[in-house]
């Protein structure tokens, strides 16, 4: 494939952080409500299993467009990464598709359900939301391994492996550290979302400040686990300027304290903005430590970009498309910011 051009080159960086972007306020956003459907299936009460999913009723399907957006940029301006990553990774996004799906048929239709088939609806809610988490998580341990591709002149390579390689141990893990990792989200924005007087809302109290020393021991896990395991971290945080790199999982440690003491105030809100930084914070040190690969050892951002990117489209997007999605999801937040209690799961 020809070499991309000077401007070519920075469009297809600013591709690959508008993907980074919105698969990160994905996680920010959807996250949140993910974690609160693994949570409702520690809850007991209907009504309280109701207002939970009612809690998300009017945001979850704008937080789940991030995630349409990012991978249609992905389609669209790296073609030949996303051809073969969908090859490599078709069972566990095929499992990720079902839980989405899955999740909205719950929440748009549980109040039609009949008192019989209630509790299925919230069970399938619950187990999807778990689904979409782990084989999420999944999908991005996997592609941080990488995965072999063809080499044969003047042909695009293309994918060669077994359907269940994506199956490793490291890419368990981070299923496991994203469930652990969403799981706290969806406990704080419970709490953010009930009336102090609820018993749910208690509850959440208790389930977030257990989940936070299993996040707090799952970032030098992770952290570790990354720097022995892959020469291309190795290389980067254990080079001249290792002291730079280890910043970074300490301040993600240091602004995990900040929203637990936020949470332990009844700070709801400034909890949930700490914990996003701390994701924020993450994923900032982990795309600096890849660049300028998109995968690692597998497609450089510029061996994986289409020829026919144009400053046009670039600057359409982030400049066009993209605040108004933001101001979209603030409005949403804005209205429907007020807290709830279980009554609000009541239909007539």
């Amino acid at each position: 494939m020809d070499a991309l051009t000077p401007v070519q080159h920075l469009l297809a960086v600013g591709w690959w952080l508008t993907v980074a972007f919105s698969m990160l306020l994905y996680i920010i956003l959807d996250g949140a409500d993910l974690g609160a459907g693994i949570f409702s299936l520690t809850v007991s009460d209907e009504d309280e299993r109701g207002a939970i999913m009612q809690a998300m009723a009017g945001t979850w399907d704008a937080n789940e467009t991030w995630l349409v957006v990012g991978g249609g940029v992905l389609f669209g301006s790296f073609p030949f990464a996303y051809g073969s990553a969908l090859s490599y990774l078709m069972i566990p996004l095929v499992l990720v598709l079902w839980g989405i799906l899955t999740r909205a048929v719950a929440l748009e239709f549980r109040h039609l359900a009949s008192q019989r088939t209630r509790r299925f609806t919230d069970w399938a809610f619950g187990l999807s939301s778990l689904t979409v988490t782990f084989f999420g998580g999944m999908c991005v341990g996997a592609v941080l391994l990488g995965f072999p591709l063809t080499n044969e002149p003047d042909r695009v390579p293309t994918y060669v492996g077994g359907a269940l390689r994506f199956i490793s141990p490291f890419s368990i893990w981070i299923g496991v550290a994203a469930v652990i990792a969403v799981s706290l989200s969806g406990g704080l924005f419970v709490r953010a979302r009930f009336e102090a007087q609820e018993p749910v809302r208690k509850r959440a109290a208790i389930w977030t400040n257990t989940v936070f020393y299993l996040a707090i021991a799952a970032v030098p896990i992770s952290t570790l686990w990354i720097a022995i395991v892959f020469p291309w971290a190795n290389r980067t945080w254990f080079g001249s300027y290792f002291w730079v790199w280890w910043l970074v999982p300490l301040a993600a440690i240091g602004t995990s304290f900040l929203m637990r003491r936020a949470s332990n105030r009844n700070h709801d809100i400034a909890a949930m903005l700490w914990l996003n930084l701390t994701i924020v914070i993450m994923a900032a040190g982990l795309l600096a430590t890849i660049y300028p690969y998109m995968i690692p050892d597998t497609w450089t951002i510029d061996a994986a970009a289409s020829r026919e990117i144009s400053p046009f489209t670039f600057w359409f997007t982030v400049a066009g498309l993209f605040p108004v999605m933001l101001m979209y999801n603030w409005y949403q937040i804005w209205v429907f910011r007020a807290r709830i209690t279980k009554l609000a799961s009541y239909h007539a």
